[in-house]
């Protein structure tokens, strides 16, 4: 009687990866996270579980306003703008253990949030980190969303205030590590909630910010006429939507975009103080060395998140415009609220690496080439010759390569496709004629020409930096 196996396919939601492809995706991680150290973000690894009552916070931290909690100052919630806020909470995978609820981070903003609560009195302000790690959430699986992903972080956490400066700062990480990733030609979308907040109180609707932010947020994502329709349910009047359609719809240079915002006569502070912050974000910018074509002022961007509250950024691939943001972020108010009476203001930005990895692979943007993390593979004919093989390996990875010795008692010919499947940039074979002379065969491609060499075991690193061939 055989005994039924297991289904072995990974679940819905999960991204598993071929060897080449985890290389791929390994070399873009790393990319990222080198970027983010170059900036001077500290990496920091929070635990992947955390207490209910934390991931929770949020959402109870708004319910408890709107009941008006004492000592909280009381704000009218709308039982969408509470479930929006306790959305992704709720997608959060739970369980209980030892009697304390537990529960998946489901994201790394949370986490931060209370490291930078509970660490308070021992960090240095501003407080710069980048976390790239999995988040769980337990939302529908589909096509290119995942249940379980990478995300790569970094914020600059103030306390009390925090220099719009920084808000510059972030679009040139972003600027560099696009350019260094070399996904091809790719735009900073800039905007400012206050501009967008401003001008909804100029329009007497300030009551409606949120849900008009949120409206606007789809923008790119729902037609012209449902649109028009979901500020109309809103109470907005044909005047008030044409106004904002208008503002929405400014075109041009980052210059001509302000001249035009300052041309229109608001006086509105809230309004004034998110131009000004756009100006000052992008004279900054120009300063840190992006490049003026690299960035746009778009007024349409608003991110959806109640969590923004100025500043806030989305990156396309302009070649791949239909893959949505790829990277992120913006400025808020106060990042730990929830966890302390201490006002933390920051700025972010959030790469979800296992979303984009997923959309490029399938768009042929990356070619998962390599099929080892080898630089060299070293093949033995013989058992006798494995002494030798190991000596070898020794010696090149004390140099800095990565080695492979083939260790199976097989026929040569199987030994050489093994190599071949494998496609290291080297390959160093070893025989009896080797044993003998003490010269090892290296043999590597070069200008699509298969190239054979001897030499000997000290000098096998030399030779092969020498070839030029790229590892």
């Amino acid at each position: 009687m055989s005994i039924e196996k297991p289904n072995t396919r990974v679940l819905p939601g999960f991204m598993e990866l071929l060897p080449e492809e985890q290389i791929e995706f390994d070399r873009i991680k790393t990319v990222i996270e080198a970027v983010f150290k170059q900036f001077g973000f500290t990496a920091l690894d929070t635990p992947a579980i955390e207490r209910v009552a934390v991931l929770d916070a949020k959402k109870a931290t708004k319910k408890a306003v709107a009941a008006g909690v004492p000592g909280e100052t009381p704000a009218p919630e709308s039982v969408e703008e509470d479930a929006a806020a306790g959305e992704t909470a709720k997608q959060a995978y739970r369980f209980e253990y030892s009697g304390v609820e537990q529960g998946l981070r489901f994201d790394l903003t949370v986490p931060l949030a209370r490291y930078s609560a509970e660490h308070f009195n021992d960090l240095t302000f501003p407080f710069r980190r980048c976390h790239s790690a999995k988040v769980y959430r337990g939302e529908k699986a589909q096509k290119g969303r995942f249940r379980e992903f990478y995300q790569c972080d970094i914020d600059v956490i103030g306390h009390n205030e925090l220099s719009v400066a920084y808000d510059a700062e972030i679009p040139s990480v972003i600027y560099f590590l696009f350019k260094k990733l070399d996904f091809g030609k790719f735009t900073i979308r800039l905007n400012n909630r206050k501009a967008l907040s401003g001008l909804l109180d100029h329009l007497d609707v300030k009551s409606k910010t949120k849900e008009v932010l949120r409206i606007i947020d789809k923008i790119e994502k729902i037609s012209a006429d449902e649109f028009n329709s979901s500020l109309r349910d809103l109470g907005l009047s044909e005047a008030q939507i044409s106004t904002l359609l208008d503002f929405i719809h400014i075109k041009g240079s980052v210059n001509d975009i302000l001249n035009q915002l300052k041309a229109l006569g608001i006086t509105n502070s809230l309004f004034m103080d998110g131009i000004n912050e756009l100006e000052t974000v992008t004279s900054l910018m120009h300063d840190m060395g992006v490049e003026d074509s690299y960035y746009v002022i778009d007024l349409s961007v608003a991110r959806g998140l109640d969590y923004y509250t100025g500043t806030v950024y989305e990156t396309i691939l302009d070649d791949r415009e239909n893959l949505g943001s790829v990277c992120s972020g913006g400025r808020y108010d106060n990042l730990a609220e929830s966890y302390t009476d201490e006002k933390l203001p920051g700025v972010g930005i959030s790469i979800g690496l296992t979303r984009l990895f997923y959309q490029l692979r399938e768009a042929g943007l990356i070619p998962c080439s390599r099929k080892t993390i080898a630089d060299v593979i070293i093949v033995p004919f013989e058992n006798n010759n494995i002494p030798t093989a190991l000596r070898v390996s020794n010696k090149l990875r004390i140099e800095g390569f990565n080695v492979d010795v083939l260790l199976e008692d097989t026929p040569v010919k199987e030994k050489l496709q093994y190599v071949g499947k494998k496609d290291a940039p080297f390959a160093v074979l070893i025989g009896s004629e080797e044993e003998e002379s003490g010269l090892m065969m290296l043999r590597f491609v070069q200008d699509k020409k298969l190239v054979k060499k001897t030499a000997a075991i000290d000098d096998l690193a030399a030779c092969m930096r020498n070839s030029n061939v790229i590892r």
